[in-house]
């Protein structure tokens, strides 16, 4: 995995691994979404969820869940 969709899953694991800190996992979930929607533009979030449905493991478990709420998001666009 190379190039731009490389680069956003890295920063999105690195995301959940703050957030992994997090005993309740929801939480952690909500706070890996929230980051992303607050400070990721459009494009990013869609490219990470359009990456996450082609190739889900290469998230992280936390950073995938995600991805998969973003995907169920109307903000993810």
């Amino acid at each position: 995995m190379s190039g731009e969709a490389g680069q956003l899953v890295k920063m999105a694991d690195d995301i959940a691994r703050f957030f992994a800190a997090d005993p309740d996992q929801s939480a952690a979930i909500e706070g890996v979404v929230g980051h992303i929607q607050k400070f990721w533009d459009p494009r990013m979030r869609r490219k990470l969820v359009a990456h996450w449905q082609r190739h889900p493991n290469d998230l992280s478990p936390l950073a995938a869940a995600a991805a998969e709420r973003l995907a169920h998001s109307t903000t993810a666009a």
